[in-house]
């Protein structure tokens, strides 16, 4: 079922379709869809040179109904249901269940899949395949600016983004030569050619981190995949409360991280070095005045080497600053997601249990 296609004109040939899967989420997509429709310009207008599927994915919210007026009031929006998900050999994500259908029913050379919480700057539509034609990439993803809101999202985020940074390095990433792909689900744009032919959101049908599945297929084609930090493009609010931001991350970091275990170690220790060495410094009345500076030394080090690590991540120095304090939370995660993926075998998100293949 479709909702829009009396306006919508039918042209093939359309130079892009941007695919925005959407559930429960009245809160964020009045601001995305707003900031998409308002790309239309001459000589890339919203119906004749691209258009846009919104993806109801079951909503039970006002989602549904804020896509329907959009698309009654703008020809090329097009506001489509997303297929029940099926108990079959093949068990599909939402995300993924709902990308698939809208890709299928796409027209444009390239595919543009963004999620309902991002909001985009303008003429970036137009830009990134621009970008992507330059350097002859088939995928192009973008890495938004993060909206963070809260004191534990704004302690926790910039040491996961700055971990991610060490991980996945984006002068590697965009090497050809390496084996190391990744994507960031949030702006995956892809040239429709090399999208079905490696099968598309079916081939990865049940992995919950699809984005670096897809990035990974594709450089394993030996296409060229770009990825970059884009605050000029896009920014997004991932997650509007803390419960939605441990449960996020619960999904994802075991599956990101090749050693979460190790790494949450390594983060106890720099908590215990962080705390621990000023108390030693200042609390043994028998040290004498160059063992207490070895020590200060020490953890001057200590701050020194996390600091600069969480520096990378792009946030605010306030919120790096106090990133300190969330390393308790960051390790919880890091431990919660591996019992989930691990021992548990599911993970759920936006109501919804999904089992894990680890």
């Amino acid at each position: 079922m479709t909702e829009g296609v009396d306006e919508y004109d039918g042209n093939a040939g359309l130079e892009l379709s941007v695919i925005v899967p959407a559930r429960n989420e009245e809160l964020s997509l009045p601001a995305c869809l707003a900031s998409l429709v308002s790309q239309s310009e001459p000589g890339f207008e919203l119906g004749r040179r691209w258009e846009l599927i919104v993806v109801d994915d079951h909503s039970t919210d006002l989602t549904r109904s804020i896509a329907s007026a959009m698309a009654q009031e703008h020809p090329g929006v097009r506001v489509i249901e997303a297929p029940e998900l099926s108990a079959d050999a093949i068990r599909f994500t939402g995300k993924n269940n709902a990308c698939w259908a809208a890709a299928r029913q796409a027209r444009g050379r390239w595919l543009l899949f963004t999620d309902a919480d991002t909001v985009h700057e303008p003429g970036d539509l137009s830009r990134s395949i621009r970008e992507a034609e330059v350097h002859h990439a088939v995928l192009l993803s973008y890495s938004p600016r993060q909206i963070v809101t809260g004191f534990w999202q704004r302690a926790v985020m910039p040491l996961v983004f700055s971990e991610l940074a060490s991980v996945y390095r984006m002068p590697e990433i965009n090497d050809p030569k390496r084996s190391i792909a990744a994507a960031n689900g949030q702006f995956l744009l892809v040239e429709r050619e090399a999208y079905f032919a490696i099968g598309g959101h079916h081939a990865v049908a049940a992995d919950v981190l699809e984005d670096v599945a897809l990035a990974r297929t594709i450089k394993q084609s030996k296409r060229i995949i770009r990825f970059r930090y884009a605050p000029d493009a896009l920014s997004t609010r991932m997650y509007r409360t803390t419960r939605d931001m441990i449960e996020g991350w619960t999904k994802n970091l075991a599956v990101l991280f090749p050693r979460p275990i190790y790494l949450a170690a390594w983060r106890v220790l720099d908590v215990a070095l962080y705390f621990g060495l000023p108390l030693l410094a200042l609390g043994i009345p028998w040290l004498v005045s160059w063992q207490r500076w070895i020590l200060i030394l020490l953890w001057l080090r200590t701050l020194w080497r996390f600091y600069g690590r969480v520096a990378r991540s792009n946030f605010p120095y306030t919120d790096v600053a106090i990133s300190i304090l969330g390393v308790p939370l960051f390790v919880f995660l890091l431990v919660r997601s591996t019992l989930h993926h691990k021992i548990r075998r599911s993970v759920v998100w936006k109501g919804r249990s999904y089992p894990t293949g680890s």
